[in-house]
């Protein structure tokens, strides 16, 4: 999606969720940061990095350049049932935005990866 992201994960070695999302944004807000930067193409990069200094200025854990807000709306996926619903919700979510026809079109989708043929992720495992 173009402001936000919806993951389904689980620890193999049994860590803590939020252990885990934390290592997850900091890892890629980094790498985010540090692409805007490298970027000759991008257009907005004084803009992009000045909100995220402003951002980063707000908060008393954040060095400088804050990229992923603090508050995450995490739901417990309890059941094959529930599951199933939210990776049908995430897959739909480029379409219901408006951003594709199909689901799998959507190039940082793992739907293209549910639909037999390989995406772009890294990592993907299939559950059926």
């Amino acid at each position: 999606m173009t402001n936000h992201v919806h993951l389904i994960f689980r620890s193999a070695k049994g860590q803590k969720p939020e252990l885990l999302l934390g290592n997850f944004k900091r890892y890629t807000s980094k790498s985010i940061v540090q692409a805007i930067k490298e970027n000759p193409r991008e257009s907005r990069k004084e803009w992009l990095l000045e909100q995220f200094l402003k951002a980063g200025a707000k908060s008393a854990n954040v060095k400088s350049y804050q990229f992923w807000r603090h508050d995450n709306k995490q739901i417990e996926l309890w059941s094959n049932q529930v599951i199933d619903e939210k990776l049908n919700y995430i897959h739909n979510n480029p379409v219901e935005e408006g951003l594709v026809f199909h689901p799998e079109d959507y190039v940082y989708s793992s739907a293209k990866d549910y639909s037999g043929d390989i995406g772009i992720l890294e990592g993907v495992v299939v559950v059926k």
